[in-house]
């Protein structure tokens, strides 16, 4: 069977892919909605929500977890050319250790880091406990965030984690959780415990999204983004 993605044409789908992006970018508005303006931490998000990256605050300083494979090759070109940064590794066994090792090098410098708590592979609304290891490495605090839009163009993807993303004209909301402190040493019944507070903070959020929407949309910009000055990383 032939891979459709594969070494010899990642460059190019990763080029056309960065286009589309950035020319998305432009008509793309994002508003915060209760930041908690503290770091380094992590941001804790479903994979279906993980281009609201795209919105985080000082975003050239927030890592994201992406895998060694050709497809994260795609991905880390155009994460790199939004603005933010990525660190290669895997949730797997294989590639773990690394991982974990460079999001807690960057954490230590000042930077914070994005998990999309139940990927890669789901099941979907699964918090693992990875986020909850490095929060305990890190000795910072994990901020819940999702993102929102009524509008019909912030369209859901057919896949495993319902993924949204905006085409075209589209006003969203960045809303965050009450950041979650986890203590140094916790059994495996507590370290539960603080996955579905993690859990039930993200499907709160995401309950209050619409009525919070509906207070600040007068305050999202309806116009083209042209600001698009942010650091690069290669």
């Amino acid at each position: 069977m032939v891979r459709l993605i594969n070494k010899d044409n990642a460059k190019y789908l990763a080029m056309a892919l960065n286009i589309v992006l950035k020319t998305q970018e432009i008509f793309t508005q994002i508003k915060s909605i209760d930041h908690p303006e503290i770091g380094p931490c992590i941001y804790a998000m479903w994979h279906g929500n993980q281009f609201c990256v795209y919105g985080i605050p000082n975003r050239g300083k927030v890592n994201v977890l992406v895998s060694t494979s050709i497809d994260g090759d795609i991905i880390t070109h155009c994460a790199n050319n939004l603005g933010l940064r990525t660190v290669r590794g895997s949730t797997a066994r294989k590639g773990a250790v690394g991982g974990t090792m460079q999001i807690l090098d960057r954490i230590k410098k000042g930077e914070s880091a994005a998990i999309m708590v139940d990927g890669p592979k789901g099941p979907a609304g699964k918090v693992k406990g990875g986020i909850i290891k490095i929060a305990q490495m890190a000795n910072v605090p994990i901020v819940p965030v999702h993102w929102y839009s009524p509008q019909f163009n912030f369209i859901k993807i057919p896949s495993w984690d319902s993924m949204r993303t905006p085409i075209f004209f589209t006003r969203i909301i960045n809303i965050y959780g009450t950041p979650i402190y986890i203590p140094p040493n916790i059994d495996a019944e507590q370290e539960q415990i603080y996955k579905d507070k993690i859990r039930q903070s993200l499907c709160n959020l995401e309950a209050k999204a619409p009525e919070i929407y509906k207070e600040v949309k007068k305050e999202i910009p309806w116009k083209l983004n042209l600001n698009l000055n942010y650091p690069r990383y290669k």
